[in-house]
C-alpha cells in the first residue's frame, strides 16, 4: 500500500493486485496484437492483389460506378469482420470472463457483435461512396473536401448515437433511485444545467466494471451512469462522478473535442493523400489497380489511416487527459468532497482491475484519462476553497456554491 497524505483528503491508493497486474500486462500484449492485426489485414488484401481482383469482380456484378462500390464494400466488410472475429471473441468475451469482469452470456456477446458488424456495413455503404466521389472529381484536393465530410459525419453520428445506436446494445432509462436522482439534478442546477438528462443503463447484465460518461450533442446530450456504478459507489462518490461529467457538459468538452478532432482529420487525411499516392505509384502492379479513385484502394486507405492514427495517438491522448483533468477539477470544486472523490477512484480501480500507476509508454499511447493514482493524488491535495482562494471554475457555479 502506498499512503498519500494531503491537506484536503487522506485517500490511500492500493497497490495493484497480482490479478490486476496480470490483466494490465495481458492487456498491453493484446493491444500490440490488435495494432499489428489492423495493419496485417488490409496489407493482405493489397499485397496479394485480392483487393484489385475483388474490385474487378464487383464491377462486373455492379455494372455501374456506385453499385461497384456497394458490392465491393459488402464483400470486404463481411470478410474483414470474419477475420476479426477470433480476436474480438477473445478480447471481448474470453478474456473478460477469465478475469471475472464479464457477466455476459455468449448469446448476448454474439448478438452485440452481429449488431456492431451490421452497423459497420451500413455506415460503410452510407458514407464511403462520398469519399470516392470526391476522389474521382477532385483527385488533388479530395483530402480537403473529405475532411469536411468526415467532420460532418462525426457530428451526425454524435447526434444520433445516444438515441438510435446505443439503445441497440443496452437498455437505457431513468434512474431507479429517485432520491439519488434528485441529488444529482440539484447538483446540476447549481451549475446552471437546465433540463438535465441523466440516464441509467443496465450494464450489470454484461459486466462488473464501472463507468459513467457524457454523450451526444445539443438536444441529444446526456449523462449516462452504469447501474454497476450505482451499486458499488456511495451517494457522495456518485455525486463527484456526476460533477465530473457535468464538467464535461459545462466546459463544452464535446465541442472542444469536435474542434480538436476536426484538425486531426485534416492532418491525417493530408498525410494519407501523400502517402497513399506514393505507395500506389510504387506498388501498383502488385496491388492490381492504378488509381486511388478505384474502390480497390479502400484497404490502402485503411492501412495508411491506421498508421497515422497510431502515430498521432499520443497527441489525442494528451488532449483527452487534459479535458479529463479539467473535469476532475470541476467535479471537486462543485462538490468540495475530496475524500469521496478520491475514494471513488479507488472503487473504480478495484472494480475495473486497473493498474493505478502504469508505465510511461502506456500513459503516452493508451491513457485517455490520467492514471488513477494521479487522480487520487490530485483529490488529496486540491482544495483552494479551504484557504479562501478563488475557484478555477467558480464562475460556473451559483452563489451558494461560491460562498460554501
Amino acid at each position: 500500500m502506498i499512503e498519500l497524505l494531503g491537506a484536503c483528503a487522506n485517500v490511500i491508493v492500493p497497490e495493484a493486485t497480482p490479478e490486476a497486474m496480470s490483466y494490465y500486462n495481458s492487456g498491453n500484449l493484446l493491444w500490440i496484437v490488435k495494432q499489428a492485426w489492423s495493419f496485417i489485414v488490409p496489407l493482405l488484401f493489397l499485397a496479394t492483389g485480392f483487393s484489385g481482383r475483388l474490385s474487378n469482380a464487383a464491377g462486373k456484378i455492379g455494372k455501374n460506378w456506385f453499385f461497384t462500390i456497394v458490392v465491393y464494400l459488402v464483400i470486404y466488410v463481411i470478410l474483414n469482420q470474419i477475420l476479426d472475429l477470433p480476436l474480438d471473441y477473445y478480447a471481448g468475451y474470453v478474456r473478460e470472463h477469465a478475469y471475472g469482469l464479464s457477466t455476459q452470456t455468449f448469446a448476448g456477446w454474439l448478438n452485440n457483435w452481429l449488431i456492431g458488424s451490421t452497423l459497420a456495413l451500413l455506415f460503410s455503404l452510407a458514407f464511403v461512396w462520398i469519399f470516392y466521389y470526391l476522389l474521382k472529381k477532385e483527385p488533388r484536393k479530395w483530402w480537403i473536401y473529405s475532411s469536411f465530410v468526415g467532420i460532418a459525419i462525426i457530428f451526425f453520428i454524435s447526434i444520433i448515437r445516444p438515441v438510435w445506436i446505443d439503445p441497440l446494445f443496452n437498455e437505457f432509462g431513468p434512474m431507479k433511485n429517485k432520491e439519488l436522482e434528485g441529488q444529482i439534478l440539484h447538483l446540476a442546477s447549481r451549475a446552471y444545467i437546465e433540463d438535465g438528462r441523466v440516464y441509467e443503463v443496465n450494464k450489470s447484465e454484461e459486466t462488473k466494471a464501472l463507468n459513467a460518461y457524457v454523450i451526444g450533442v445539443g438536444k441529444t446530450n446526456r449523462i449516462v451512469l452504469w447501474d454497476t456504478t450505482i451499486a458499488k459507489m456511495t451517494s457522495n462518490q456518485i455525486l463527484f462522478v456526476m460533477g465530473h461529467e457535468m464538467g464535461h457538459y459545462v466546459l463544452h468538452h464535446m465541442w472542444w473535442g469536435l474542434l480538436f478532432f476536426s484538425v486531426m482529420i485534416f492532418v491525417i487525411l493530408y498525410l494519407t493523400s501523400r502517402t497513399a499516392n506514393y505507395l500506389l505509384d510504387r506498388y501498383k502492379e502488385r496491388f492490381g489497380f492504378r488509381q486511388l479513385s478505384n474502390i480497390a484502394s479502400y484497404p490502402l486507405f485503411i492501412l495508411v489511416i491506421n498508421f497515422y492514427s497510431l502515430i498521432t495517438a499520443p497527441i489525442d491522448n494528451l488532449f483527452s487527459r487534459t479535458i479529463e483533468h479539467n473535469a476532475d477539477t470541476f467535479g471537486l470544486e462543485i462538490t468540495q468532497d475530496n475524500q469521496a472523490a478520491g475514494e471513488a477512484f479507488v472503487v473504480l480501480q478495484q472494480s475495473n482491475l486497473a493498474n493505478p500507476r502504469p508505465g510511461l509508454l502506456y500513459k503516452i499511447w493508451r491513457c485517455s484519462h490520467p492514471p488513477l493514482a494521479e487522480r487520487v493524488d490530485f483529490c488529496n491535495t486540491y482544495c483552494p476553497w479551504e484557504e479562501g482562494k478563488p475557484l478555477k471554475y467558480g464562475r460556473f457555479f451559483d452563489k451558494v456554491n461560491n460562498e460554501k
